[in-house]
């Protein structure tokens, strides 16, 4: 069974009944006779999916459905409503007020099942997706968690850097995957000493062997879960530190066998450091960074990964005034 119940809502008691017979076997289920009893039904128990009837004596349904995509807490509640074929010709009006679905009375077993069944699984993969934000967001921050004054940079390079995969011609799927992996890519700093990750001055030759091993760190809490998406982020994780020329770490990879994710972060990465300032540093200007990038084509970066991104600087300032005014806690 669902963990949150399904709503229905009719001011005729045999409607629900018929409702109830085909339902209940599969699913827990919480009812309302009137317009007003269903909105507070909805704040008693926040259902995954409501059908609703249209007409009813206080308030129809269309005025019932419009409330509940008005208010933050319900709006996001899949609505199907359930009339008489004399209302079918009025669906326009329940999309308008944001249903998804309609059922004509008399129902069918069969078809009320498939239709509660499809916008469930709908439901699920939502509710799917936002804990892979949730995951995304909170490993993001683990891996900054000692460095606060950097502030929204792991958000805002990964949107530099999915619009970057976007001009190496990446689908607009894969940017997206991209934009979601990029954020872990300093995951692995969590199994970094205090001591080193937090020290004032420069790092020893000691401490620098240490702090490179942050790379593989992240790709192997990453690389745990099976899912593309975190793959991705391993990936990017191992490899984001790898120098197109071979003077990179941890492996020393060089040219096309670092893989395109990380040559594509590794750049995003180091726009945003010198734009950003930093405790012990102003933000450079423009064209101070603009002219080191292009220094760095074919040492740092791949000169190819160079050229895409000055021709799409006018995308990433857009983008980097878009964060400007954003919370550090917004996430992306």
């Amino acid at each position: 069974m669902h963990n949150r119940p399904i709503l229905l809502v009719d001011d005729e008691p045999t409607n629900l009944a018929v409702l109830r017979k085909i339902l209940e076997p599969h699913y827990r289920l919480v009812y309302a006779r009137s317009g007003l009893e269903a909105l507070t039904a909805v704040t008693q128990y926040q259902p995954s999916l409501i059908l609703l009837d249209i007409r009813m004596s206080d308030m129809d349904g269309y005025a019932v459905c419009k409330a509940l995509k008005n208010d933050p807490a319900s709006e996001a509640i899949p609505v199907i409503f359930v009339t008489s074929l004399a209302d079918l010709g009025h669906e326009r009006d329940g999309f308008d007020v944001g249903c998804v679905d309609y059922l004509t009375k008399p129902v069918a077993p069969d078809i009320v099942l498939a239709r509660v069944r499809t916008h469930l699984s709908l439901v699920k993969a939502i509710e799917l997706e936002k804990s892979y934000r949730d995951a995304i967001f909170m490993l993001g921050e683990a891996g900054h968690y000692n460095d606060k004054d950097t502030g929204l940079h792991i958000w805002r390079m990964a949107a530099y850097g999915c619009a970057l995969a976007e001009a190496c011609g990446w689908s607009a799927e894969a940017c997206k995957q991209l934009e979601l992996a990029a954020p872990m890519h300093d995951t692995g700093k969590i199994g970094i000493a205090d001591s080193i990750l937090k020290k004032p001055g420069t790092l020893d030759a000691a401490e620098w062997v240490v702090m490179k091993t942050h790379s593989r760190i992240g790709h192997d809490i990453l690389a745990k879960s099976n899912a593309p998406l975190f793959q991705l982020a391993a990936e990017i994780a191992l490899r984001h530190h790898e120098r197109w020329d071979g003077s990179g770490y941890p492996d020393g990879l060089k040219g096309e066998l670092i893989p395109e994710s990380a040559r594509i972060i590794a750049l995003a990465d180091v726009f945003d450091a010198l734009t950003m300032k930093r405790p012990y540093k102003e933000a450079w200007p423009l064209t101070q960074v603009v002219e080191t990038i292009r220094e760095n084509a074919g040492s740092h970066f791949e000169p190819r990964m160079v050229d895409l991104f000055i021709s799409i600087l006018p995308r990433i300032l857009e983008i980097q005034a878009m964060w400007a005014n954003r919370e550090p806690s917004a996430g992306f």
